[in-house]
């Protein structure tokens, strides 16, 4: 079901119920025209399952949206940057975005994002992967914490101690990893999982 179609059977469903008082700020403001207290709750429950619905479907659109600007891989669409930033700006870019910095969990991911990496990232050597061992010296996690069961480091890496936490995705090496300091200014592609 399209969104026209849903927001078409809302407003069948609530014609001669409830009427639209005005829009603020994206809001719908209902004012009640009934004043039934048992048909309010049983209302009230079918109206808000009715919103989870249009939100859901708003998601998706989004993520459909990113899809069309960036690439979609299996089950993650990639959005690359138009900019650089440090570690921790890219990741709070992503994520306001409804995303995460990108995680290859595969080679076949690995080849994925690389292709990608290079057709959209021109010029860029590499790129931050969301992939951090800040909490834990040396135990290299995802930007959510959980652990990584895939790993992709480019001979003699990591090797940068405590000094280098994050990771990136090295375009010259064909998508090996290398551990860096996380206030370095990089490229960097977000992901969005595709429920």
């Amino acid at each position: 079901m399209n969104i026209c179609s849903f927001i078409l059977i809302l407003h069948k469903f609530c014609v001669g119920i409830i009427s639209l008082i005005s829009m603020e700020e994206g809001a719908l403001v209902l004012q009640r025209t009934e004043s039934d207290p048992e048909k309010d709750g049983d209302l009230k429950t079918q109206i808000d399952k009715l919103w989870q619905e249009v939100n859901s479907l708003k998601e998706m659109q989004a993520l459909q949206t990113v899809c069309l600007r960036g690439t979609k891989i299996h089950k993650k669409c990639y959005l690359a940057s138009e900019g650089a930033k440090h570690f921790h700006e890219a990741n709070e870019d992503c994520i306001a975005n409804g995303g995460t910095l990108a995680i290859p969990r595969d080679n076949d991911e690995t080849n994925s994002l690389r292709d990608y990496g290079k057709k959209s990232l021109p010029g860029a050597a590499d790129f931050w992967l969301g992939i951090t061992d800040m909490v834990n010296e040396g135990k290299f996690v995802d930007v959510n914490g959980m652990a990584l069961n895939y790993f992709n480091w480019d001979r003699s890496q990591p090797n940068g101690g405590k000094r280098e936490n994050c990771v990136l995705f090295s375009q010259s090496s064909q998508g090996k990893w290398g551990d860096e300091v996380c206030r370095t200014v990089k490229r960097y592609i977000c992901e969005f999982l595709i429920p």
